[in-house]
């Protein structure tokens, strides 16, 4: 069994990957990009396709039927991956219709960048609820995270730029490498969280 295609499949095709989608859409019509509406609901509609599949696998007991086939390594990839790419998604195909629609030649924006920022929060999302075993701290733990390290550096670390989530969406200082800078930043996180979610989702495994 392919457990990425099939994960993948279950994410976009999924309530929340088209709630997550329309609501963007509407954020952005209402607000724009340049607001903190928009931004500071990038860590909540990325979590909604698939930040929490370990958990519908794992309390309703499909995991079990599911482990033998995928093969761990399979399944623990496949549940990252899939969340990740799909919560990216949301946001870069929210933002693509706006665009599309609103046929403005003056809106700047970058599709990596919000493809990876929506990845990343999405994998913070699905880390917290495999460590926590709470659907509640998944969805609003990204958010918290987020908005903590808004409010220290907007405080705290004016100077400390790189380490600023809407600076990730639309960057307004001079980065090492430009754009692809913030890429090999944000990719580096999403490598480590991996790290975190394969050590967390082997030692639940177990007790499976």
């Amino acid at each position: 069994m392919n457990s990425f295609e099939t994960d993948v499949g279950r994410a976009i095709c999924s309530r929340g990957f088209i709630a997550g989608v329309l609501l963007e859409i509407g954020i952005l019509f209402a607000a724009g990009f340049n607001s903190d509406v928009f931004r500071m609901t990038v860590p909540v509609l990325c979590t909604l396709p698939y930040s929490t599949a370990w958990l519908a696998d794992y309390q309703s007991g499909f995991i079990k039927a599911y482990l033998p086939r995928a093969g761990v390594s399979s399944y623990i990839f496949g549940k990252f991956f899939a969340c990740g790419l799909s919560g990216g998604a949301v946001e870069l195909l929210g933002c693509w219709i706006y665009v599309l629609l609103k046929n403005d030649e003056n809106i700047q924006w970058s599709p990596l960048l919000i493809f990876l920022s929506g990845m990343l929060w999405a994998v913070v999302a699905a880390v917290l609820a495999a460590l926590s075993d709470s659907r509640y701290i998944a969805y609003g733990g990204a958010f918290v995270f987020y908005y903590v390290m808004v409010i220290l550096h907007e405080r705290y670390f004016q100077s400390l730029y790189c380490l600023y989530p809407y600076e990730w969406l639309a960057p307004e200082h001079t980065w090492i490498f430009n754009e692809w800078g913030i890429v090999f930043l944000l990719a580096g996180l999403i490598l480590v969280l991996l790290c975190v979610y394969d050590m967390i989702l082997r030692r639940c495994i177990e007790s499976v």
